[in-house]
């Protein structure tokens, strides 16, 4: 989950001249989103702000969604935090193995979870499809975290190969299922199809899944709407696809603040809603402090990487492991410890002071 380093911005304001004067169609004949809708819909809401949630007992999707490891009483202590600090959204990975092992089971465990959601007056982001990290999932007890590494255990989504019409529609049944069911449930705030699409190398071959999916999800048309963020500019033929298929504009950024502010402009073309839906790297210089008051100026939703420091290992940093699994003295991303307490207390206070707490 990382941006890639900006291309140069004129590249950027360029591909998205191209396509912000798009139709309210994506190309298939199916309708995304009037900006007028779209504006109507962000105007309903306050200023959308949080992060992305797992809870610190999981190390992947599928151990946060798995009925065995299911846990709702760390889920309900962990949102707590969030709602004491006033954020209201939550950005929530599935997973397809997880809803293929125990189809009835794992809605069950969404509603469950969007329940405690809602009495901490959270609305949640969902996350469909993933390209960062680890492949191959597998059902099962997931693996112990691997000391000092950031992410050891997450895992892609399907992070396999898929050549036959059977994999796709596999795949069709489950975001089927999943639309249908919530397709009406005011406690989800927007359905994100694809997180980074083209990571780990996967570049375009990553645009069959990614258009398939904008299709599946405007033919059920929920109430809610639909989105892929963008994040790495030169992979440009994705953010294309991204770009005009999306009822909402959603984007990682987790570079400073004067380049952050200039994506932000540039997006905001789009005449539609703008939210960060990944911020906050503290030694890339992408901190509450530098970045959060700009969102909310810009109103631009902001949700950060990272909640409560567990066993994805994102106190971390991508690329500098700390094999000996001591804390380093800077975190990389999360706001909490375990027990509540703020890796840093001049954070909470200003986000509590963002959100008039």
């Amino acid at each position: 989950m990382r941006l890639k380093n900006l291309i140069p911005l004129c590249l950027l304001f360029l591909t998205i001249s191209v396509i912000s004067n798009a139709q309210t169609t994506n190309g298939s004949g199916l309708t995304v989103w009037s900006p007028e809708k779209a504006n109507a819909w962000y105007a309903r809401h306050k200023w959308i702000n949080g992060a992305n949630f797992t809870p610190s007992t999981a190390i992947n999707q599928l151990e946060m969604w798995q009925a065995d490891t299911f846990d709702p009483q760390t889920i309900d202590k962990e949102l707590g935090y969030a709602e004491n600090i006033g954020f209201n959204a939550m950005r929530v990975f599935l997973h397809s193995l997880a809803w293929k092992e125990d189809p009835k089971g794992f809605k069950q465990r969404v509603n469950k979870y969007l329940t405690i959601a809602d009495k901490h007056h959270i609305q949640t982001i969902f996350v469909f499809f993933d390209d960062c990290w680890n492949a191959n999932a597998k059902p099962g007890k997931q693996p112990e975290p691997k000391p000092g590494i950031h992410n050891s255990g997450w895992m892609q989504d399907p992070g396999r190969p898929l050549v036959k019409p059977a994999d796709y529609l596999a795949l069709k049944a489950y975001v089927d299922d999943i639309l249908i069911t919530f397709k009406h449930d005011n406690r989800v705030l927007l359905w994100d199809l694809y997180n980074e699409p083209g990571n780990s190398n996967k570049n375009f071959k990553s645009a069959v899944l990614l258009t398939k999916v904008f299709a599946w999800a405007h033919a059920v048309n929920p109430d809610q709407p639909v989105s892929s963020g963008m994040w790495d500019w030169s992979l440009e033929d994705l953010n294309k696809i991204q770009f005009k298929s999306s009822d909402v504009i959603t984007y990682h950024c987790y570079d400073s603040p004067e380049s952050h502010q200039r994506v932000i402009q540039l997006l905001k073309i789009s005449n539609r809603p703008v939210i960060c839906t990944e911020y906050m790297a503290r030694l890339r210089n992408s901190t509450f402090e530098n970045t959060m008051p700009i969102l909310k100026k810009e109103n631009v939703g902001a949700i950060n990487w990272g909640l409560v420091s567990g066993k994805t290992n994102t106190i971390y940093a991508w690329d500098t492991p700390m094999p000996d699994g001591s804390e380093p003295k800077i975190w990389f991303h999360d706001v909490f410890r375990r027990d509540g307490t703020p890796f840093n207390q001049k954070e909470t206070d200003l986000i509590k002071q963002l959100n008039g707490k």
